[in-house]
């Protein structure tokens, strides 16, 4: 046992130790480098220098196209998928499939990113749908299909951020009642597309999602980038958003286990 131990209710909850090195992995996989460090690696320059060569109205448009993304997404993620709550996460296949799609689109170049962006966060939605199965969620549940959505808020910060805004706890907490409106919403009436509270908590989450989908963009733009360049951008794409819903659905299996209370003051005290 760990020595970490917390009165709950009149019962010493002691933090395991296991659990404690599974909390620190995921504090490590959600404080990693962001996409944009990634991405400068590998093009070998500035990220900075394609912004430079994104088209002036690129902003509206990557705010249409990440939030047409996401609801499209959304509704085909899981429907191929088992209820099995604890088998292994297949990330190598969903990596091969969304490095097709970044192929594609590297060989066609911005314009194809309409299409190539939400074939890709479909992939990389049934990804995280596979990541929080292995976790032992229930993957139909409501609950746990918004869980992964929330992934996609996980990876960059708004520009009106500072760095206490955009921590892990501080996203969730900010995105707690969009998700507790439209889970109830959907308890009622299902998952229906364009309904307020889904597209409201779908739109919160696409203003986080399209600062990385705007550093992808940016990325593809360089010149000679090519096929090649857009398969590896996209891979690791993926690999980002895989590592940050591994964190998130460790920390929620911890949630079940200790109480979520517990496990975020564990995780800033580690």
């Amino acid at each position: 046992m760990s020595q970490y131990c917390y009165p709950l209710m009149g019962i010493i909850m002691e933090f395991q130790q296991k659990d404690l090195n599974d909390l620190k992995k995921a504090k490590l996989l959600l404080e990693n480098p962001g996409i944009a460090a990634k991405l400068t690696n590998y093009i070998g320059i500035p990220i900075e220098k394609g912004f430079e060569l994104l088209p002036d109205n690129w902003n509206t448009k990557v705010g249409e196209i990440t939030q047409a993304s996401l609801s499209k997404a959304v509704h085909a993620a899981t429907l191929t998928m088992k209820d099995t709550p604890g088998e292994e996460a297949s990330n190598i296949w969903h990596k091969l499939a969304v490095a097709t799609t970044g192929g594609i689109g590297g060989l066609f170049g911005l314009p194809a990113m309409t299409i190539e962006l939400p074939i890709s966060t479909t992939i990389m939605l049934r990804s995280l749908s596979d990541i929080a199965r292995s976790e032992g969620e229930d993957i139909f549940s409501i609950e746990s299909k918004l869980a992964c959505i929330e992934v996609f808020a996980l990876g960059g910060a708004t520009q009106d951020d500072d760095a206490s805004e955009s921590g892990y706890f501080t996203v969730r907490a900010a995105l707690a009642q969009s998700i507790s409106q439209a889970a109830k919403h959907i308890a009622e009436k299902g998952f229906v597309e364009g309904t307020p509270a889904l597209v409201r908590l779908i739109m919160q989450i696409a203003s986080r999602f399209s600062i990385p989908v705007t550093q992808k963009a940016a990325a593809q733009a360089i010149p000679a980038i090519g096929a090649a360049g857009g398969a590896i951008i996209n891979t690791l794409f993926i690999d980002h958003f895989q590592n940050m819903g591994r964190g998130h659905f460790i920390i929620r299996r911890l949630d079940r286990k200790y109480g979520s209370e517990i496990v975020e003051k564990t995780y800033k005290e580690n």
